[in-house]
């Protein structure tokens, strides 16, 4: 496994921020990380990027255990912050050439920054300084910068904050693209980027993984007791007749036409049934899957 993490726990003080912490990712995987602010989102990622001691457990990046192999394995670790610590007075190139030399790359060191430049879409820009670049081109700095190892396994904290949609688009394309061949770990408040560039996601709240799901599509599957309806009337409808069905949860309605329904079993035949005995016709009737927001939600309240 390229990331490997076994009942780790973290304290500041005596708060306690991680508790009983494990989870494993594969190559090629590109997991999303969620969870609210607080979480534990971030110390996670520290402290696999040897920035952050643990107190017990395990913490392997490529079968090695990070404190007592910290330079081995940071060699194989691309780590971008939440907060990109940039240079704003150096120009593009000059500031990769100079983390280039922090790699000890050698006469391979032009070489790799020409081919990140070209890879993180940095070309039309390269020639300016860091401060005079728009957000989205920086946080493509911050990647190439993380990339110049050429990690195996790439740590990614929210990198998309404060990008605008063209630049979320662009951004989202690059981490699928760099995930083909190495193993992402990419942390988001933004639950369409999960659904649009990760393949698996693990949910964490008060410090504690709530949720793993190998598969993203998989969160639909959540709470499968439960069952959620979207009808639509052609006429009005009285609430208090769609209440008196059996196994209904909750109902939510924009007018008395258009209900969203929760509902402990598939009652579509009850609904069908009830519309031919109030002389009424019925324009929609679709199951919805679980949204990922309200999976989410549930999750972590």
């Amino acid at each position: 496994m390229s990331i490997h993490i076994s009942h780790i726990s973290k304290f500041y003080g005596e708060q306690q921020v991680l508790k009983d912490v494990s989870f494993d990712i594969g190559q090629g995987e590109v997991t999303g990380f969620l969870g609210p602010n607080g979480a534990g989102k971030t110390t996670t990622m520290k402290i696999l990027a040897g920035a952050l001691s643990y107190q017990n457990g395990s913490v392997k990046i490529c079968d090695m255990e990070v404190a007592q192999n910290l330079l081995e394995t940071k060699k194989k670790i691309g780590y971008l912050p939440e907060q990109n610590p940039l240079y704003p007075d150096m120009y593009v190139k000059e500031y990769l050439l100079f983390v280039a030399e922090t790699y000890h790359l050698g006469k391979e060191k032009n070489k790799r920054v020409e081919e990140l430049i070209d890879l993180v879409g940095l070309r039309p820009e390269f020639r300016k300084k860091i401060g005079q670049l728009s957000k989205g081109y920086r946080q493509r700095v911050g990647l190439a910068q993380a990339l110049i190892p050429n990690p195996e396994v790439l740590i990614l904290d929210e990198p998309t904050t404060g990008l605008d949609p063209n630049q979320l688009v662009e951004i989202r394309n690059l981490i699928k693209e760099i995930g083909k061949n190495r193993t992402v770990l990419f942390s988001t408040h933004i639950m369409q980027e999960i659904e649009a560039v990760c393949n698996r996601v693990i949910i964490i709240n008060k410090g504690e993984i709530v949720a793993d799901y190998p598969d993203v599509k998989e969160i639909s599957n959540f709470g499968k007791n439960e069952f959620h309806l979207e009808v639509e009337f052609l006429k009005p409808i009285d609430t208090k007749l769609l209440q008196s069905i059996e196994k209904i949860k909750s109902i939510e309605t924009k007018n008395n036409k258009f209900f969203r329904i929760l509902s402990e079993k598939d009652i579509r035949a009850e609904i069908f049934d009830l519309a031919v005995k109030t002389d009424n016709k019925i324009l929609v009737l679709k199951p919805l899957e679980k949204r990922i927001e309200e999976v989410f939600r549930e999750l972590t309240r």
